[in-house]
């Protein structure tokens, strides 16, 4: 079958509905969401059926095109960009959006890729149950996509991440035959967990269109708290004391640096700083579950007082508070984009390493661009790091953004020495792929490779991304 013609069987297969090919109704899904880089996908593909995408795959492979498979295209790094020089369809789900079933008995949910997040976590609390992930854009990502970027989020510390939150995946092949691994077993030990070779792939293995995912009984209370700490020392000091005293009932704990506070000040409009006195790092601490949380809580942030691991502290007193608080930790993301240039890393290293890792990287940056502000702030209670690096103020923006290269490598070599991560949550996408060959083994190269060559032998899923 040619190229042409394939093409006019998926028209005919979608319909209009689900086939679009007019370039300014294609534009919408050929940019990544940070608007780095667009691409030109010939058509954009949008089943509404798993078995419509097993027949989409199934055209595609017998013409060889490739497929970019595509959810809410949120991602940060490329990964569902089609780019021009493959002259590749997008796999958009976005119509496969029903939730096939709750189980709140067996705390398990069921639901189609195209889900987004947010309609899967309202669909868990309609049958009084919580799922756990939580990303700031659960509006608009999507379940297949979180999966196929094992997503993180707030809540890792005390749930995972998207990886621990999947029972069981329906993937379409890339040869167009259907793997139907829905299953809701807590415990299946038969063989090669096949789930795993999925999620995190970024849609190089298979398009992931369902899957069954763990549920959770709903908090019953959750106790918010900003606490004013010296370093990042201290966070992790605090961290482990806070575990301890409150019986692992923290759920998140994030450290933000001063800049959140006048960031969100300067570029947000949210002015809200609760204590008397500036402090050089904030760390928002989250607690939930039953009995005297607050009391527990208290009583370890009134040792860490007396060890010098905190100066100050003030909880939530209301959902407005709360949401204020979040407001700042929430708006860090969004600094990058209005301080008029800065570098994102997104990294992760032993937890009792963040430390080393923020005065490394201080350190070295401050060295090779006189004048930079780095600002990390993340989920130290897992840590992942967002150590993001804005533009001096005496630097342009283009000029800056020329030296993104080797401040890129400078933060990796330093979280590589300390057993760490060139990406945590992220994926590596299209941008991160030359860095992953620098950093990982030849080895664990060659052994995604051979994972890649079985599954895919004709490179037709998401050609040129996550492996060199």
């Amino acid at each position: 079958m040619t190229r042409a013609e394939a093409l006019a069987a998926l028209a005919a297969l979608l319909g209009p509905k689900g086939f679009i090919d007019a370039p300014e109704a294609v534009a919408p899904y050929a940019a990544d969401w940070r608007g780095l880089e667009t691409g030109a996908p010939v058509a954009v593909l949008r089943p509404a059926a798993t078995e419509d995408v097993a027949a989409c795959v199934r055209l595609c492979a017998g013409a060889g095109i490739p497929i970019v498979p595509q959810g809410g295209n949120t991602g940060l790094v490329g990964g569902t960009v089609a780019r021009a020089e493959h002259g590749a369809v997008t796999l958009n789900l976005g119509r496969m959006d029903r939730i096939r079933e709750v189980d709140a008995d067996g705390f398990t949910l069921t639901a189609e890729a195209g889900c987004t997040l947010h309609q899967v976590r309202a669909a868990a609390e309609t049958a009084d149950r919580l799922f756990p992930l939580s990303l700031g854009a659960e509006g608009t990502c999507t379940i297949g996509g979180n999966l196929s970027t094992n997503a993180g989020g707030i809540l890792t510390l005390r749930y995972g991440n998207a990886r621990d939150l999947a029972l069981g995946l329906e993937v379409v092949l890339p040869d167009g035959r259907v793997w139907h691994g829905l299953r809701r077993l807590r415990k299946d030990n038969t063989g090669y967990d096949l789930k795993h070779l999925f999620i995190g792939a970024e849609g190089t293995l298979g398009v992931i269109t369902a899957a069954s995912l763990k549920l959770y009984p709903r908090p019953r209370r959750v106790e918010t708290a900003l606490v004013a700490v010296p370093d990042p020392a201290a966070s992790v000091a605090l961290l482990g004391r806070l575990r301890d005293a409150t019986g692992d009932a923290l759920t998140a704990y994030e450290l933000m640096p001063r800049f959140a506070v006048e960031g969100a000040r300067t570029y947000l409009a949210v002015e809200f700083d609760p204590f008397a006195a500036p402090s050089p790092w904030y760390v928002l601490a989250e607690l939930s579950g039953g009995g005297d949380l607050r009391g527990r809580a208290e009583a370890a942030l009134a040792a860490a007082l007396e060890a010098g691991q905190a100066a100050d502290a003030v909880f939530a007193e209301t959902e407005e508070h709360r949401r204020r608080f979040w407001r700042m930790r929430e708006g860090l993301s969004e600094l990058g984009r209005r301080v008029g240039g800065a570098v994102h890393h997104d990294v992760a290293v032993p937890v009792t390493r963040v430390p080393d890792l923020i005065a490394q990287a201080a350190a070295a940056l401050a060295a090779l661009v006189p004048g930079c502000r780095p600002y990390p702030f993340g989920h130290v209670g897992d840590g992942n790091i967002h150590l993001n690096v804005a533009r001096p103020e005496d630097m342009t923006r283009e000029d800056y953004l020329a030296r993104a290269p080797e401040i890129t490598r400078t933060v990796h070599d330093i979280v590589t020495a300390l057993g760490g991560s060139v990406s945590a949550e992220h994926g590596i996408g299209g941008r991160k792929r030359d860095e992953m060959a620098r950093v990982k083994s030849a080895v664990e190269l060659d052994l995604m490779r051979a994972v890649k060559r079985a599954l895919d032998p004709m490179d037709l899923l998401n050609p040129g991304k996550v492996l060199p």
